[in-house]
């Protein structure tokens, strides 16, 4: 077969037009080390040096066969690193692999068995992996080292960051080419791979604009690394605060803290997992943010009393967005918070879900029948005001997955030349166009008497001051499913408080149709979460242990 003509992804551009511009702006500010009191120091690589690094090695990736199409696995560390060779990559258009290792050993070897890397770039340890489980690497042949060189392959510290001659021009990629394959977080079942287009990017790169009104987004702190791809294209000083992968709920708010002030942090995207202790730290260390402007939330709801308190250390004019998105779709959806904080907040207290905003810009978002079944094309849609599944179309959505195949059936629905993705998400969309969240359809709790939904039914429990969050899970009994009310408390609170709050808890279900068949309330000490933002529920691994704990009181 002829070698295809080199070419690049076209929103590559951007970075150059921004190392012409401004080469002395500063691009990647990251932890080099430790000082005093073990406050972090950092590092600085600014976007001159970034183009100049990202062409040197397009330069040497095509010199040893990584080039357009070929799949290469990324396990690199946040860093200067990671983003010279992501945007290095771009340049040859080759496909990056990007997976969670904190999804678990096991897991994450079987995924990147699923997708054949042809090539491998990482930091020693990965390649010690790739040494002790060699079958799972099998189709691996060009391999990079990203510090110390153990072993055979190729050593990016070699390379040095400056080309040694001009760049050679190539075409531009077209948009329906796969750019990249980024896999699920795996947190509601097997993760899969998402093959996203060099037009997805484009088109996330103009919502992600959109959302901030086309104002630049001047310096953002990056709590999840991937991302920082997205603000770099829009011109930012991306700052990378000390946080582990997989990790990001070990996050020291201090930490965040002093790199807001120390770089005047105007945005800054993040979960649940480092908005709440930032919050926590912030009221108990009577701290003000008075440089943010803007701060992006996602991975998982953020509780109301938390966006509430988190607009108390902010200026009066900064924005706090909400957002709604997956790995297939994002963004999907977005509300601000003096939007949400509104009547939203109380009718999502009374069992109507969570307000997720409007789409995108240039995003469809229409609601299904809930089925678990494939939806071959376009179905009817769910009566007037009902719950159904989210179904989403736009330029930013990705049409295929890499692996498994089957779930090409199960999750998407063809409707001519558009394709619909299904988002396994329950909800109902207002006479406003928001789009309002319910649930996981996966998570549905399925009794004699009907559906129960996790997050309509959550958000009504939520209100009790002294609870932190709730997660409804359902057990299986001989005859029916029993729904089980998780509950974890606010931290500080005592143990003797609990049959007092359990009391509450069970006067506030009886008091909704919607909760009213909720019988049974289990403190759990600390929800287990999802890898990538610490923020989703596991609720799979609660209902194991909602079932043990059923049957211990039992007995």
């Amino acid at each position: 077969m002829p070698a295809r003509p080199a070419a690049h992804c076209g929103s590559v551009e951007r970075i150059r037009a921004i190392a012409r511009a401004h080469p002395d702006l500063e691009a990647v500010i990251s932890p080099d080390g430790k000082g005093e009191a073990g406050v972090p120091t950092y590092g600085r690589l600014t976007y001159r040096e970034l183009d100049d690094w990202s062409d040197l090695l397009a330069q040497r990736f095509e010199e040893i066969g990584i080039r357009r199409g070929v799949r290469t696995l990324l396990l690199v560390t946040p860093g200067p690193e990671f983003y010279a060779i992501m945007i290095g990559l771009l340049k040859v258009a080759a496909v990056p692999v990007v997976i969670d290792p904190g999804m678990g050993l096991r897991p994450m070897l079987a995924c990147l068995k699923s997708v054949s890397p042809q090539a491998f770039i990482g930091i020693s340890k990965a390649h010690l992996l790739r040494l002790v489980f060699r079958s799972s690497f099998a189709t691996v042949g060009v391999k990079v080292t990203v510090g110390r060189k153990l072993w055979g392959g190729h050593s990016l510290r070699a390379w040095g960051r400056t080309p040694d001659r001009p760049v050679a021009t190539s075409q531009e990629a077209p948009a329906d080419e796969v750019m990249m394959i980024a896999f699920t977080t795996g947190s509601t079942g097997p993760a899969k791979a998402v093959n996203l287009t060099h037009g997805n990017l484009a088109a996330m790169l103009d919502q992600v604009d959109d959302a901030r009104k086309r104002v630049p987004p001047e310096t953002s702190l990056i709590t999840l690394p991937i991302f920082g791809v997205l603000d770099l294209m829009l011109g930012s000083r991306c700052v990378l605060p000390p946080i582990v992968p997989g990790e990001v709920g070990s996050t020291d708010p201090a930490h965040v803290v002093d790199a807001i002030h120390r770089f005047d942090i105007r945005t800054m995207f993040a979960s649940p997992a480092v908005l709440v202790p930032l919050v926590r730290y912030a009221q108990s260390h009577d701290v003000r943010l008075p440089s943010v402007r803007s701060i992006y939330s996602g991975g998982a709801p953020v509780p109301d009393h938390a966006i509430a308190a988190l607009r108390a250390i902010l200026p009066a004019e900064a924005e706090v967005t909400a957002g709604y998105g997956s790995t297939e779709a994002l963004p999907m959806s977005a509300i601000e918070s003096r939007e949400l904080l509104g009547e939203f907040v109380a009718r999502a207290h009374a069992g109507a879900g969570t307000c997720i905003g409007r789409p995108a810009l240039g995003l469809e978002a229409r609601v299904v029948g809930i089925t678990d079944e494939p939806i071959p094309t376009r179905s009817d849609e769910a009566a007037a005001g009902g719950i159904g599944e989210i179904v989403v179309a736009g330029p930013n959505v990705s049409t295929s997955y890499a692996w498994p195949e089957a779930a090409n059936a199960l999750g998407k629905i063809r409707d001519g030349d558009r394709t619909w993705h299904r988002t396994g998400d329950l909800g109902w969309i207002d006479e406003g166009g928001r789009i309002w969240f319910c649930g996981r359809k996966s998570q549905r709790v399925r009794t004699a008497d009907g559906a129960l939904f996790t997050v309509q039914c959550e958000q009504i429990f939520n209100t009790v001051p002294e609870v932190f969050r709730t997660a409804l899970v359902g057990v299986r009994g001989d005859s029916d499913t029993r729904p089980v009310l998780c509950v974890e408390l606010m931290p500080g609170v005592r143990k003797s408080e609990r049959a007092r709050i359990e009391e509450e808890l069970r006067e506030l279900g009886a008091q909704s149709h919607t909760t009213d068949r909720i019988h049974d309330f289990l403190f759990h000490p600390g929800f287990p979460v999802d890898i990538r933002h610490n923020a989703k529920i596991g609720r799979e691994k609660l209902t194991v242990w909602a079932a043990s704990q059923l049957v211990k009181a039992e007995r």
